[in-house]
């Protein structure tokens, strides 16, 4: 059984983005190893022992770089640090144990295709749980291991990026029961015959506008060290003005964007930092869309107020005319979940916790509706396929990765990002302070990237869209059947075998 755990692990080490090696087709082990756990354990407890340890070894392989934000920006010693990626991975490992444990009782009362189909649903069924299980963590998403390749994303476009991760599971799993049944050749032939030809067909006969709605990211590269120091404030403004004129300048951009939280002050207060973005907007004649934190005063008595992870759009004019309000904020680092039993403060420097924002609409800008994702909203597809449904003719993705270093994470948050551009048929524009920031096509396809850790701008043309997905116009109804089938599915095997033991 370990060597299957083995199989499990570089599966999820090397078939996910990571800084060293990355080979997509290599994820398909992790699932693989995982249901061969399942079909070789001996009892249910077996099948989660191992297929636990799997993803244990596999998330730790996967959320190595938790270790960062922990120890340097929550201020925790190593010792205490150090096993926060086990921890996270340990949780996250139950649900690929109770996969394992699933494939164990499905395994005994089915065989041949019918078990590759169950394999493909039980998983789909477990990422979307993933997604909103306590806050939800949908970081693992097996389709996302295929974005260096875009013709396999297509499918995400019909099933969105949770069910086209169950269809490479239903793959994985027929490749490895191809030697016994003859069907689950075949199977796993039809499959990947249809993911590559749908994939092509797709991007061969995309049609879409002409590029022509030119917008440049500011990437400020600021250490996150020395980002809310408020000696470097000055700094920080001075640096993304010099970086936008010099786009501005070069493309003419109708739109510039800054990071999420680029301006560590709140920009609401009337303050010089304030005034030296009216004064770029309005003398370069560009809008300018920049994150900072803000805060809504809920008692003017006793001057309480709440925070807010904020974009600000400052039009030409100067003024501050529309915003965004995070609504899902990161725990540990936004607010703090059990505060009093965890022994460090959230990672996020502001006075208080962070609440979520409510009923955001697109941010409008000559007839490009823009719906905003700020952070890691941008690995749920339901607020992606929220604001589209609002109107969002594009998507805007503006984070923060320096708090993840030089590791797998921004590699891993950009694959995930560009899920929902193919879920929703969207152009994707994703701004970052140290990187990777991108201007993602409705297919998936990187159109520019930026170098990491380097200051600089990068600027592309997009074309609003306003046609939808399958994916987007049936989101409800594909989550209700995916839930529905495994559900019914299970307990049809579990009515199977109460009828033998009669």
């Amino acid at each position: 059984m370990l060597a299957l755990v083995c199989i499990a692990t570089v599966g999820a080490w090397i078939g996910f983005a990571n800084p060293l090696f990355h080979f997509p087709l290599a994820a398909l082990a992790f699932p693989l190893g995982l249901a061969w756990i399942g079909l070789r354990a001996t009892s249910t407890k077996k099948a989660f022992k191992f297929g636990w340890f799997a993803g244990l070894l596999g998330g730790i392989g996967s959320f190595y770089w938790v270790v960062i934000p922990v120890q340097f920006y929550g201020g925790l010693p190593w010792y205490i640090a150090l096993p926060c990626p086990a921890l996270l991975a340990g949780i996250m490992a139950v649900y690929f144990g109770l996969f394992s444990v699933a494939i164990y009782h499905a395994g005994q009362r089915i065989i041949g295709v019918p078990l590759c189909i169950i394999a493909g649903l039980t998983w789909a069924s477990m990422e979307m749980l993933m997604g909103t299980m306590f806050s939800g963590f949908p970081w693992i998403n097996l389709s996302s291991a295929f974005v260096p390749w875009p013709f396999a994303l297509q499918g995400a476009s019909i099933l969105g990026a949770f069910g086209l991760s169950g269809v490479f599971v239903a793959l994985a799993v027929a490749l490895l029961l191809y030697s016994t049944y003859r069907s689950a050749l075949w199977f796993a032939v039809g499959l990947a015959v249809t993911i590559t030809a749908f994939g092509f067909y797709r991007i061969e006969t995309f049609e879409e506008p002409e590029p022509d709605f030119m917008i440049s990211i500011a990437q400020g590269n600021v250490d996150q060290g020395l980002k809310w120091d408020p000696g470097y404030q000055a700094d920080t403004v001075k640096k993304y003005v010099k970086i936008s004129l010099e786009a501005i300048q070069k493309n003419a951009p109708k739109l510039v964007v800054w990071p999420e939280t680029a301006m560590p002050f709140y920009l609401q207060d009337k303050t010089p930092l304030r005034r030296a973005l009216e004064i770029l907007a309005v003398d370069s004649k560009t809008p300018i869309l920049t994150g900072s934190p803000a805060y809504r005063v809920i008692d003017m008595k006793t001057r309480k107020y709440v925070l807010l992870n904020r974009a600000w759009l400052i039009a030409d004019t100067g003024r501050t005319t529309q915003s965004y309000d995070k609504e899902h904020l990161v725990p540990f680092g936004e607010y703090m979940p059990f505060a009093e039993w965890v022994p460090f403060e959230k990672l996020v420097q502001a006075a208080g916790d962070f609440v979520p924002g409510k009923d955001n609409k697109p941010i409008m800008l000559d007839g490009v509706a823009l719906g905003m994702l700020i952070c890691y909203e941008a690995i749920f597809p339901e607020l992606a396929q929220q604001q589209v449904e609002r109107g969002a003719n594009a998507l805007l993705n503006i984070s923060n990765d320096a708090w993840f270093g030089n590791t797998s994470a921004p590699k891993q948050h950009l694959n995930l990002s560009i899920m929902r551009a193919v879920e929703q048929g969207r152009w994707l524009v994703r701004g970052t302070n140290t990187g990777i920031s991108a201007f993602v096509d409705p297919l998936g396809r990187i159109r520019a990237v930026s170098t990491q850790f380097q200051a600089e701008s990068l600027s592309a043309k997009i074309a609003p869209r306003n046609e939808t997905t399958v994916f987007h116009d049936n989101y409800s109804m594909i989550r209700l059947y995916t839930y529905g089938l495994t559900l019914l599915a299970f307990g049809w095997l579990i009515f199977r075998a109460k009828k033998k033991e009669q």
